[in-house]
């Protein structure tokens, strides 16, 4: 079975494609053959030798997509197609292989309607924008900020508050070319941080009110520019540090306006929790209310360059891995 491995924490150099023995039936897990993978920052925090609880060697990738080939005691049918996230690629093996046994509580089937590439392109960065709303107090009519349009996180958050009634939706891009691609989308209300300062973007959209709820994957000074931007009793969701692990807070912007903040990890949430977002989030894709962004796909010995891509180049919209020789040619 081809994987790739990271065999040292090493950066890029550190992966490597190996050839494993294909995982035999378990009862309390299905064999799932992938036909996809996603690409996320995780991926490189793991490779650079920044997660404390994963272990070399190890075949990376956080979540996937593919058909069952074998359902244990599941109850699930053989032949469905199903994604999937959980602790992949962290504790244990991923989904950059062939074949992979998953947990029957971490897989979610695919409709018709959803195609391989993006069904591995959704379950980290929907199911957190979509737990993390939920555990804000989204409801409709709240302001909602998510920055990095271009991110993952960033634009599932904006764009599930956006389909499911929010009074306005704000995001931010680092760059006027991305500012321009999010206007081109259709994705209004994105402040170009190379033009107009955080503040005072938030200041003129929202008429001086503030936000009631922040969605931050990105961390360093975001986070701490996100709490003046408060509404009274506002409400921030930190889940990722792509500009920096520390940053500085004025504890009275949550003081005098009555607001909180709270980390997620999405590995923490139970299976009841993981269930119910995709019961909000598959319908609003099936429907086009959403739209998931692929902006890149490689093949699965393209590891390598996919993440390299993903961290350097910060593309808009995701990159993901598709097993050539499980499914349709791959189209760039």
């Amino acid at each position: 079975m081809r994987a790739i491995e990271a065999e040292t924490f090493s950066g890029y150099g550190g992966l490597r494609q190996v050839d494993l023995p294909k995982p035999q039936p378990a009862k309390d897990r299905v064999l799932v053959r992938v036909t996809g993978a996603g690409v996320t920052p995780l991926d490189h925090t793991i490779l650079s030798g920044g997660h404390p609880r994963a272990k070399a060697p190890l075949v990376l990738g956080n979540e996937g997509a593919g058909v069952i080939e074998d359902a244990g005691d599941s109850g699930l049918a053989v032949g469905s197609r199903v994604m999937f996230t959980g602790p992949y690629g962290v504790r244990e093996n991923g989904a950059w292989q062939e074949w992979l046994l998953v947990r029957p509580d971490d897989l979610a089937l695919v409709p018709d309607a959803i195609d391989d590439v993006v069904a591995a392109s959704l379950p980290v960065a929907w199911l957190t924008a979509q737990i993390t709303l939920t555990l804000a107090g989204f409801k409709p009519g709240k302001t909602v900020r998510a920055p990095g349009i271009g991110g993952s996180v960033g634009n599932s958050t904006y764009q599930l508050a956006r389909a499911q009634g929010a009074g306005n939706v704000i995001s931010t891009a680092g760059s006027a070319a991305k500012a321009a691609s999010a206007r081109e989308l259709g994705f209004e209300d994105v402040i170009d941080l190379t033009a107009e300062g955080l503040a005072d973007g938030v200041r003129r959209l929202t008429a001086g009110s503030g936000v009631d709820i922040v969605i931050d994957s990105i961390g360093g000074t975001v986070t701490s520019e996100a709490l003046s931007t408060f509404a009274p009793g506002g409400v921030l969701i930190t889940l990722g540090y792509s500009a920096g692990r520390r940053t500085t807070i004025d504890v009275t912007d949550l003081i005098w306006k009555g607001a909180r903040m709270a980390g997620f990890s999405l590995f923490a949430q139970s299976p009841t929790a993981i269930a119910t977002a995709w019961r909000d989030i598959i319908p609003l894709i099936v429907s086009g209310s959403v739209e998931p962004l692929v902006e890149r796909v490689y093949p699965l010995g393209d590891a390598g360059e996919a993440l390299r891509h993903l961290i350097e180049d910060r593309p808009f919209g995701k990159v993901v891995l598709r097993n050539d020789r499980h499914g349709t040619p791959i189209v760039h």
